[in-house]
């Protein structure tokens, strides 16, 4: 169950100050998150909300167990209102239908709470109709603005906010997360180094594909220092079978850098490493690998990189690669 404390440690600034505006009882009545995916900007809100309605709050530390508490918990709480977009954006009907909730009283309270997921895709006509209630908001009225796009807000209702701004996650954040939501700690470490977007490196680290990519692709460094007759067989049996979208393939070739660059850490004396599960062997090749052989090796995997990205036929990139590897 999520709390203040957790919330900190993704966005320290963002909910200092809102845990201090909750203290000293000066909350705004319009609030514009503004921040990348996956930064938590939803979970605040959604926590800011359950705060503000719980009765039973100890200090500004919400009960968790109150009527109030589980409603919000289970996205039912007659206040507290959802908009998301219909389609590719929010429509005015959809303005219409809070401006309509704003002139009755609220079900449980006077309070009442409305949070604008991606409201950067508000229509024109849509904002233009949400500046009434942002310029004659309601005493006990809250309106939380999420937006990954803070320029496309129309600047009348942006300076009627007070705007937040959300920083990326850090990769051990992400990847602390993630084990606590059961995620094994390999593709945890893997899934956090590929994006700061919380969400999707859960997708990821729970995809089975995802988890077959990286027993490939150690599969493939393995054998170019152990078996290197057989990596053209692992090529063509394996990796153009497993990778063949070319997002699949770039994805391929970032596990297969992080292999290396754990190579260098190791030499380097640096213990934060991807590969953690494989630090002995790791270990062993770093001693057989000097550093300008790993360098070269990371050029060339780079060089697949923006070959793949100008439409290089994949195989052919592939088979070069591996030649530029096996030589090395």
């Amino acid at each position: 169950m999520t709390d203040w404390k957790q919330l900190e440690e993704r966005q320290p600034t963002v909910v200092r100050m809102v845990m201090n505006s909750f203290k000293k009882d000066r909350l705004s009545h319009a609030y514009l998150f503004d921040g990348g995916a996956g930064t938590g900007k939803k979970d605040i809100a959604v926590h800011m909300a359950k705060t503000y309605f719980c009765q039973e709050r100890d200090g500004i530390d919400p009960c968790q167990t109150c009527k109030d508490c589980k409603r919000v918990d289970s996205g039912n709480h007659p206040d507290l209102h959802l908009v998301e977009p219909d389609g590719q954006s929010i429509k005015i009907d959809q303005i219409r239908k809070l401006q309509k909730e704003f002139s009755y009283l609220g079900v449980e309270s006077n309070k009442k709470v409305y949070i604008l997921n991606h409201s950067d895709k508000m229509t024109t006509q849509a904002a233009n109709s949400l500046l009434k209630f942002l310029e004659e908001p309601g005493k006990m009225t809250m309106a939380i603005l999420l937006t990954e796009q803070k320029q496309h807000i129309l600047p009348t209702i942006y300076s009627r906010c007070q705007v937040l701004t959300f920083r990326p996650l850090s990769v051990s954040n992400i990847e602390k997360e993630l084990v606590n939501e059961g995620i094994t700690s390999q593709l945890a470490k893997l899934a956090s180094q590929l994006t700061n977007d919380k969400g999707k490196a859960k997708e990821l680290a729970t995809d089975d594909w995802f988890a077959q990519a990286r027993a490939i692709v150690i599969q493939l460094t393995e054998e170019l220092k152990e078996r290197p007759h057989q990596v053209f067989l692992t090529i063509h049996d394996k990796w153009l079978a497993h990778f063949k979208e070319k997002s699949q393939l770039d994805m391929g070739l970032n596990l297969m850098l992080f292999w290396y660059k754990d190579l260098m850490k190791i030499q380097l004396q640096d213990e934060r490493i991807v590969y953690a599960d494989y630090k002995d062997k790791l270990e062993r090749y770093a001693l057989q690998f000097p550093r300008k052989r790993i360098s070269e090796h990371m050029m060339a995997i780079l060089d697949a990189k923006r070959r793949l990205s100008a439409n290089t036929n994949p195989q052919f990139v592939m088979e070069q690669l591996v030649l530029r590897l096996r030589e090395g």
